[in-house]
């Protein structure tokens, strides 16, 4: 279940990692076409009012003056009654011009100069009345035609060039947005040209680094899936390697009860005890080297009172190494080894030395046999097995478990060392990182 976990875990992990490269490709174009549309809509708004507004003021500036001028004239010769005239119209529409002006422009001294053209509409209003108010006598008719040419025509005058240079400066304004707005298009395809390259840059990137990256997870989900099964069959091996030692030493202590040697009997159930304790081990993986080599004693212990005529040996480790880790189940099959395959094959029997040390950031553990040893070729296919398992080679599968179980808990540069001399014995050297418990 929890390997399931696992791996749900690691496609979950390599999805993510494929979103987030197509997140950081199309992101940089996500923004900038935020930024362009926004700032093209924003220019085309600003560019339309200011062309609207000019286009009102040329028709208001064409026609205002000489309309009001002449609807004056006519009012004042009686043409038109007040009620007929088309002025008070005329003024309406011209404030609405100048009220629809002030909301297009955007530019202070053009907002002023409206201003001053509502208050000529004012000025106009009041000549306006003046002259209704003279036409109900008869004798100011001059006084209205001085009104007429000196007022009226000279605020319409006005009017007509606070306008015309309102129109003038929004023109101005239009040149400035153009310009504007030229700039604006070089700097996009600036820009356009600048997320082509990124995006160039990043395809390639991608295409080189993404595989890797994308792939990382499935190689250490593959890895660890290895990992799991190899310690699953040492364990199942470990399992196989328990039962047939235990087979052979209840033997011994079957012949040692028949021959009624209680002493022997009581220390070597004591020692076999104390040996499965240690290989039980409430389950856990990882012992101190304390432990493993008082489980190294249980066994010599046995294999003594096994082998009593030709094994003798001897146990010394430094203090200071004792708490420090290592995989439960190391040093014994070495010594096993030793046994079985150095001292067995010597005449007249051999010792076992198991020595433990410091050396700098590491731990050294050697197991030295006085028996028969290797030949140079042999040698050289017992080192070859430790890295690479041969079924055939069954005499030393239990140091390839010994190697793999240390370079898959503490890396490839840990793990075992065999060096052999033909008729003078073995060393083998357990390298181990210093790691308290």
């Amino acid at each position: 279940m929890e390997f399931l976990k696992r791996r749900n875990r690691s496609k979950s992990h390599l999805a993510d990692q494929i979103r987030l490269s197509y997140l950081i490709l199309l992101l940089p174009n996500i923004v900038f076409m935020f930024y362009a549309f926004f700032n093209l809509w924003t220019i085309n708004e600003r560019y339309n009012d200011m062309l609207n507004s000019v286009v009102a003021a040329s028709e208001f500036s064409l026609d205002f003056k000489e309309k009001f001028d002449y609807e004056t004239y006519l009012l004042i010769v009686g043409n038109v009654s007040p009620e007929e005239s088309a002025i008070p119209q005329l003024i309406s529409d011209a404030r609405g011009v100048v009220h629809r002006l002030e909301g297009m422009t955007d530019t202070e001294d053009n907002v002023k100069r409206l201003e001053s053209a509502g208050k000529y509409l004012d000025n106009l209003e009041g000549y306006i009345a003046h002259i209704e108010d003279n036409m109900n006598y008869e004798d100011k008719y001059d006084d209205n035609m001085t009104i007429w040419e000196n007022d009226v025509q000279i605020v319409t005058s006005l009017i007509k060039e606070t306008i015309n240079e309102y129109i003038y400066y929004e023109n101005k304004q239009l040149q400035t947005a153009q310009e504007e707005t030229s700039a604006f298009f070089l700097n996009t395809a600036k820009v356009s040209i600048g997320i082509f390259i990124f995006i160039v840059v990043s395809i390639v990137f991608v295409s080189l680094v993404g595989p890797v990256i994308i792939t990382r997870p499935i190689e250490e989900q593959v890895k660890e899936e290895q990992k799991q099964l190899r310690k699953a069959e040492f364990e199942l091996l470990q399992a196989q390697i328990n039962p047939h030692f235990l087979y052979n030493t209840l033997d011994a202590i079957v012949w040692s009860a028949e021959a009624g040697n209680q002493k022997q009997v009581v220390k070597m159930v004591g020692s076999l005890s104390d040996f499965f304790r240690t290989s039980l081990n409430k389950g856990k993986e990882i012992v101190t080297i304390k432990e493993e080599l008082q489980h190294v004693r249980s066994y010599l212990e046995i294999q003594q009172i096994r082998y009593q005529d030709i094994l003798t040996y001897e146990i010394d480790a430094e203090d200071e190494i004792g708490e420090y880790k290592i995989p439960k189940i190391t040093v014994q099959p070495i010594v096993e080894n030793a046994l079985y395959h150095g001292i067995k094959n010597k005449r007249g029997g051999g010792k076992i030395t198991v020595n433990g040390k410091s050396d700098g950031d590491d731990i050294v553990i050697t197991v030295h046999d006085d028996g028969m040893g290797m030949d140079f070729d042999r040698l050289q296919q017992v080192q070859q097995s430790l890295v690479s398992s041969d079924e055939n080679e069954k005499a030393i599968y239990g140091l390839y478990n010994v190697n793999e179980r240390i370079r898959l808990e503490f890396g490839e540069e840990y793990g075992i060392k065999i060096e052999s001399i033909h008729g003078i014995g073995t060393t083998v050297t357990v390298r181990l990182p210093k790691i308290l418990t």
